[in-house]
Parts: structure tokens; C-alpha cells; sequence
């Protein structure tokens, strides 16, 4: 009789707690369904064509912010890279838009435990930072790049352009390529930006 006693009033306890314990399961769902959504890690904050000399250059500034796990695998020494596209279009309203310059721009961001400097690549230049935010600023301010010569254009002719950033996983190692694929830690792109714009005159036109 004591047993059975003592297994009943065991069993109540355990009854007693499930309401309290669904109740913290429960409180601690909606405080993970209040928390704010994160923001967009990158986006083109401003951009612009302009024709210097017997060049178009683009000028561009992108807000980038790198996920924890992005600057992890930087300071252990993986290569990182980004690409800066840039399109320019002519409207045809018989058919689909002409393009007529496709663009890119590569970066590569990495560290070299040696000097304990992060080494920023762009296209054939390259320069060491001794931080990585540092780094990543200068990545984002994008200055007279140039994209086509004066005469792709005709001046006094209106054209779509479309500029986008975006961290390039294809030249991942192959383990970090498996790990990004549908990963939002992976996943930095300020999708397009497009605006349209006037060409000038270039005087040899």
C-alpha cells in the first residue's frame, strides 16, 4: 500500500509540472517569433555613370555587413570572394532591351597569419589592411571603374544600368561550398540596382 501510495503521489508531481513546462515551451516560442528579423547584409547605397575622358567609369558606395561565420572563416585563412557586376542597357520597345556592356569586378579578401594583415585584391591591384574592417571599407566604396569605352554609347541617348555586389561561393574551397549551399550566412547579395541615365556627348562623336 505504501508503494502504490508513493507511485501515485510521484506521477501527481509529474502531472503537476507539464502545465508550467508547456507554458516556458511556450513563452520561449513567441520570444523567438518577436525577435526582429535581421537586416539585408548588403545593399547598393549609391551609384552612378559618368563619362571621363574616352571612358565610362562607374562610381558606387555598398553598405556590407559580414556574418560572424564570413569573418570566421577569413581570420582562419580562407580566401574570400566577391564580384561587382555592372550591366548597361538600351531600351527597344520592339524587343527585349540591347545589352550592350556586361561588366564584373572581382575581389578577394584574405588573411596571412604571418604579417597579421588582411589582404584586400581587387582585379590586379592589391593592398594590406591591418584590420578587416578596414578592409571591408574599402571594398565598398567603388571609384572610377571603368566599363566601356566613349564611343559603346550614343550620346544624348537615354540607357538602363544595373549594378550589383555579391559574395562569389563558386570560389569557396569545396567544403565551405557544400556548407553555403542554401545557407543565409552565405548568402551576401545587394541584388540589382538599376537606374537610368543620359549619355553625354563625346567630343568624337
Amino acid at each position: 500500500m505504501l508503494n502504490t501510495t508513493a507511485f501515485t503521489t510521484r506521477c501527481s508531481k509529474k502531472r503537476a509540472d507539464l502545465p508550467w513546462r508547456l507554458l516556458r515551451a511556450l513563452a520561449m516560442l513567441i520570444a523567438l517569433v518577436a525577435l526582429p528579423a535581421a537586416a539585408d547584409p548588403a545593399r547598393v547605397r549609391y551609384g552612378e555613370i559618368q563619362l571621363d575622358g574616352n571612358d565610362y567609369v562607374i562610381n558606387a558606395d555598398v553598405d556590407i555587413e559580414l556574418n560572424p561565420r564570413v569573418e570566421d572563416a577569413i581570420r582562419h585563412g580562407i580566401a574570400v570572394y566577391f564580384v561587382l557586376d555592372a550591366t548597361i542597357e538600351s531600351p527597344r520597345w520592339y524587343w527585349i532591351d540591347e545589352t550592350l556592356v556586361d561588366e564584373s569586378l572581382s575581389y578577394r579578401l584574405s588573411y596571412h597569419a604571418l604579417t597579421r594583415s588582411y589582404r584586400l585584391a581587387i582585379g590586379t591591384f592589391h593592398q594590406n589592411f591591418d584590420t578587416l574592417d578596414a578592409a571591408v571599407r574599402t571594398m565598398s566604396r567603388i571609384r572610377h571603374w571603368r566599363v566601356a569605352d566613349a564611343d559603346t554609347l550614343q550620346g544624348g541617348q537615354s540607357y538602363n544600368v544595373a549594378l550589383r555586389f555579391r559574395l562569389d561561393t563558386d570560389l569557396l574551397p569545396r567544403p565551405f561550398k557544400v556548407s553555403a549551399l542554401g545557407s543565409r550566412d552565405w548568402s551576401i547579395d545587394t541584388g540589382w540596382m538599376s537606374w537610368t541615365f543620359l549619355a553625354g556627348r563625346n567630343p568624337a562623336q
